[in-house]
C-alpha cells in the first residue's frame, strides 16, 4: 500500500478529520489533503509526527515509515534476548508482589508470556490440551473445555474478552482469533445489563468459592521497543468483600 492511502486509511479509522490531524500533528488541513492525495512528500519526521498524531501502535508506525520509504524507527526485540532480561525480571517482580491475586503478562494476541502462581486459581479444571504453550488466555477464557463452565456470566464476560480482537483488526491474525472466539459463545449470547457499574466482574466458580473479580490492565505507552510496548500487565482484584476475604492468605 502506498503512503497516501496507508495514511488516509488511518486517519478514517480513528474517525478524525483531515482538520483534526493537522491540529494534532502542528501542520494544516491543506497539507494534510496533499499527503494523502499523493501531491507532497513528507520528510521522515513528518511521518513520525503524523503516526504520533494518530497515536498508532509502534508496529504500525513501522508500517506507516515503510509505506513512505523509509526505514522502521522503532526496533522489535525477540523475548529471550538479553537485552530485555532487566525489564522481563522487573515484571516478574511486579506479577509476584500481586499475590494472592491473580495476575499475568500477554502479548498482543493474548498470548501468555508469564503469570504468578494464584493464576493457577483461574486455570483450575482447564483440559491439558489448551494449557499447552504456547497459551492463548483469551482462548482460554471462552474455550468449552476451558474457564467457560465456570464463568457463570458468561455472555458478558466474554464480549469484554473479544474486545482485544475486535481492537485489533484489520489485522489477519486478529480477525482468526476473533472468529474462533465467536464460534465458542452459544447463539444468542447478548450481554446483560449487570456490567453497566464501574466494572465488568468475572464471576468465577473455585474451589475457594465463588468469586468475583475485576481486572485492571497496563499497558507499557511509553516504550520505544514494539515488543515492550505490544506487552500487557493484567492484574485481578476482588470486586467484593467476601471475594477479598477468600482471597486472603490464611
Amino acid at each position: 500500500m502506498a503512503f497516501p492511502q496507508a495514511l488516509r486509511d488511518a486517519r478514517t479509522r480513528r474517525r478524525l478529520s483531515q482538520l483534526d490531524l493537522a491540529t494534532r500533528a502542528g501542520t494544516t488541513q491543506r497539507y494534510v489533503s496533499f499527503l494523502e492525495r499523493g501531491r507532497s512528500t513528507p520528510g521522515r519526521g513528518m511521518v513520525v509526527r503524523v503516526a504520533e498524531a494518530l497515536g498508532l501502535p509502534l508496529r504500525e508506525r513501522n508500517a506507516l515509515l515503510l509505506t513512505a520509504g523509509f526505514a522502521p524507527g522503532y526496533a522489535e526485540t525477540p523475548l529471550d534476548d538479553p537485552a530485555l532480561a532487566p525489564v522481563l525480571g522487573s515484571l516478574r517482580a511486579l506479577l509476584d508482589g500481586h499475590r494472592p491475586y491473580p495476575a499475568l503478562i500477554v502479548d498482543r494476541y493474548g498470548v501468555l508470556i508469564a503469570a504468578n502462581d494464584a493464576f493457577a486459581l483461574l486455570t483450575e479444571g482447564v483440559a491439558e490440551h489448551l494449557l499447552r504453550p504456547p497459551v492463548n488466555v483469551l482462548r482460554l477464557a471462552l474455550h468449552p473445555d476451558g474457564m467457560a463452565p465456570r464463568i457463570t456470566n458468561f455472555a458478558d464476560w466474554a464480549q469484554h474478552v473479544l474486545e482485544r480482537p475486535r481492537q485489533g483488526l484489520p489485522d489477519p491474525r486478529h480477525r482468526e482469533l476473533l472468529d474462533e472466539l465467536t464460534s465458542y459463545l452459544p447463539a444468542p449470547a447478548q450481554p446483560s445489563a449487570d456490567h453497566l457499574g464501574f466494572a465488568v466482574p468475572l464471576h468465577l466458580e473455585t474451589p475457594l468459592g465463588d468469586l468475583r473479580l475485576i481486572t485492571a490492565i497496563t499497558r507499557f505507552t511509553t516504550a520505544v521497543d514494539v515488543t515492550i510496548a505490544e506487552l500487557s500487565l493484567e492484574t485481578f482484584l476482588p470486586a467484593d468483600a467476601e471475594t477479598a476475604a477468600r482471597l486472603r492468605p490464611a
